[in-house]
């Protein structure tokens, strides 16, 4: 349950209450910002090697290099101001050329642009007045081959910074500490040919890879080189992976680029060699709040554009950048709000174990809403946000409990019983996992433990832009590393319901985050209904366990035989129940520890639906899906009975005086 105050708390418990509550439309997905891309420059340059950052004073430094045709010569370009209107067409020449990879950084006024030359040199112009003058060019090492796969680097805060560079299959990172440069060295990684990368520094360095894994697959991962954050200075964390395509197919991809101006962005280039062959630029966003490390990537989206070189990112201010050679683009990172509240005629908020939507309805009498999505109205749209925050009049004013957000789906315009009004159909993240299904395989756990049953849960929840915290746990859900494979076309609640089923946790999602929990049935109530908080009606029923015994078999790999264990509920062998069977199979079950676990997780969720029932009262606040509460009801016989919140239905008719909440029941 959220916390709420103490005077919305001794609000909601009066007999007479007067509601209060906020609806916004935001400009956000899921948490961070929607972007926007609006296109302030088209050029004729040509498509190749380049490079963006945005020191201190807000200024934009690109660079870019020519094609072989042009010597393959070194170009930089700076925007003081960079604005709708400004000149972005002005670029100099560096005097330097046969260049290879470029990339370029910064960190308030000092600016860095990196390049590798067909000599194998690996050099930089440094500028410390945010990239207005630059010093003569610095030779700082040599590559050990030509077959460069791509470049990048990123300074720490005090001025230190770190340089990588692939060749072949093998990373290199060089770091500048001290004022001095020190020498390189390689990752601890097998892969195949590398074919791209860059970096961003948040406590260690962030870094995104494009190339080939040992077998010959394309991969696009992300890997972090640690700088003491989320990973020991000078070690590499495990390649995790974002996007992947088969070895001798048609799809590869290559040209990542990175940068973090809310969340953490990205952008790869899908190069696709079938039958309508295609370059395309794709871009994604970790989930809000979320670690690098633990790879929270939401399902990459193609971007309007056709480049082989990609999209280059950076932020300053209030505005998030792309640019390539020939284009540059901007969107603003600053939340929009629009406030609903005033207008709201009607309100139904319904929330269960796998789905939640909201129905607002709008009063449009004076044709306020006629145009959604324009104007003032622009926040007002198809995939925008939507916060319903319920609460009360207090001694303090009007007050709310910060509740979910949701997405809109649809609008609808009505007229009728002379009045007019707008209705907005909104869905939270279950049905952004109805929708997400997956553009190729993947699989974990084959040989070796990559990630857990809560890890698993973690990866396919932000494919769909959700970040998963963890409320409780069970030891399976931390412990159990099952051999796991999403195929093509699965769908993502259906991922969420195999991987739940190895586990007696379960997950509810508000906003931009899903919660783990493991219910157990010594859960303490966090709230009481018929005492102080009145139970308008209620139905309490009870039935037989659906079942009653359950049998587990597994595999223990090290002794090569099958491992089996029984789990019993006596007391409903021994009732009306009687010896009601179920049998599974599981060959990730190598324990005996492990059989009793699954078992006990099947006969718990069996004792949860044996309860069944609903009660409806004024509106709780802060009320979430599986919380446990407690209700006392003398006529049912039932005094602080505890039960479990399986679902919350708020409806919000101000022109019959209705505010209440209904809860689907199940056993605690």
């Amino acid at each position: 349950m959220r916390t709420l105050s103490s005077t919305l708390l001794a609000a909601q418990k009066q007999s007479s209450r007067t509601p209060y509550l906020k609806v916004e439309a935001k400009n956000r997905m899921n948490g961070p910002v929607r972007l926007k891309w609006e296109r302030l420059y088209t050029g004729a340059e040509d498509d190749y090697f380049h490079g963006v950052t945005m020191p201190g004073d807000g200024s934009l430094v690109r660079a870019r290099i020519t094609p072989p045709a042009d010597a393959n010569k070194l170009y930089y370009q700076r925007v003081a101001d960079p604005a709708p209107g400004s000149d972005f067409s002005a670029w100099t020449y560096a005097g330097q050329y046969n260049a290879l990879a470029v990339a370029a950084a910064s960190l308030g006024a000092q600016v860095s642009i990196f390049w590798v030359k067909s000599d194998r040199g690996i050099r930089r112009l440094k500028s410390t007045d945010y990239g207005a003058t630059w010093g003569a060019p610095e030779l700082i090492d040599y590559t050990p081959t030509t077959a460069v796969g791509g470049i990048g680097a990123a300074y720490r805060p005090g001025g230190d910074l770190a340089l990588f560079y692939a060749v072949g299959a093998t990373l290199y990172v060089k770091k500048h500490a001290g004022g001095a440069w020190q020498a390189s060295s390689t990752w601890d990684k097998t892969t195949g040919e590398l074919s791209g990368l860059d970096c961003f520094y948040d406590g260690d360095w962030n870094t995104m890879v494009t190339g080939l894994d040992a077998g010959g697959d394309f991969k696009v991962w992300s890997l972090v080189y640690g700088d003491g954050a989320d990973v020991p200075a000078g070690s590499w964390s495990a390649l995790k992976e974002l996007a992947s395509a088969p070895a001798g197919g048609d799809y590869d991809f290559r040209q990542p680029f990175l940068d973090k101006p809310d969340v953490f962005r990205g952008f790869f280039v899908e190069k696709f060699a079938g039958n309508e062959p295609y370059d395309r630029p794709f871009w994604s966003a970790t989930a809000p709040e979320a670690r690098f490390i633990d790879n929270p990537w939401r399902e990459p989206v193609p971007f309007d554009l056709s480049s082989k070189y990609g999209l280059a990112l950076a932020h300053a201010g209030d505005y998030c950048w792309l640019t390539s050679p020939r284009g540059v683009w901007r969107a603003g990172l600053a939340e929009q709000s629009l406030d609903l509240s005033q207008d709201v005629t009607g309100l139904k908020q319904e929330l269960d174990e796998t789905t939640g939507r909201l129905t607002v309805e709008l009063n449009n009498d004076q044709a306020r809403y006629a145009a959604p999505g324009q104007g003032n109205l622009e926040t007002l749209e198809i995939g925008s946000q939507l916060d319903f925050s319920p609460g009360y009049i207090t001694t303090a004013g009007g007050e709310t409990s910060a509740g979910p957000s949701f997405t809109i789906e649809s609008l609808q315009h009505i007229r009728a019983g002379g009045t007019a009004k707008l209705v907005l159909h909104a869905y939270d993240g279950w049905a952004a996992l109805r929708r997400w299904q997956a553009r190729h395989q993947f699989r974990w756990n084959k040989g070796s433990e990559e990630m857990t049953v809560r890890a698993l849960l973690g990866f396919v929840l932000a494919r769909c832009g959700l970040k998963l915290e963890v409320r409780s746990e069970s030891a399976a859900a931390a412990g159990l590393y099952p051999d796991f494979t999403i195929s093509p076309g699965d769908r993502g609640h259906e991922v969420v319901s195999r991987l739940l089923s190895f586990v007696p946790d379960v997950v509810f999602i508000e906003g931009a985050k899903a919660f783990l929990v493991n219910p157990q049935a010594a859960d303490a109530s966090s709230y009481s209904y018929g005492g102080d908080h009145q139970v308008v009606e209620g139905r309490y029923g009870r039935s037989g366990w659906e079942l009653s015994r359950v049998q587990v078999e597994g595999y223990d790999a090290g002794a090569g035989q099958a491992v089996f264990k029984e789990g019993f509920a006596w007391s409903e062998i021994d009732g009306m129940a009687g010896d009601r069977l179920a049998r599974l199979e599981d060959r990730n079950l190598g324990t005996l520890e492990e059989l009793q676990q699954r078992g006990d997780a099947y006969l718990r969720q069996a004792e949860i639906e044996s309860r069944n029932g609903a009660i409806l009262a004024a509106v709780n606040c802060g009320q979430q899906v599986y919380d446990v509460i407690d209700i006392t009801d003398s006529a049912a016989g039932l005094a602080a009975a505890k039960r479990r919140v399986l679902g919350i239905t708020l409806s919000y008719r101000p022109e019959r005086a209705e505010y209440l909440m209904s809860m689907k029941l199940g056993s605690a």
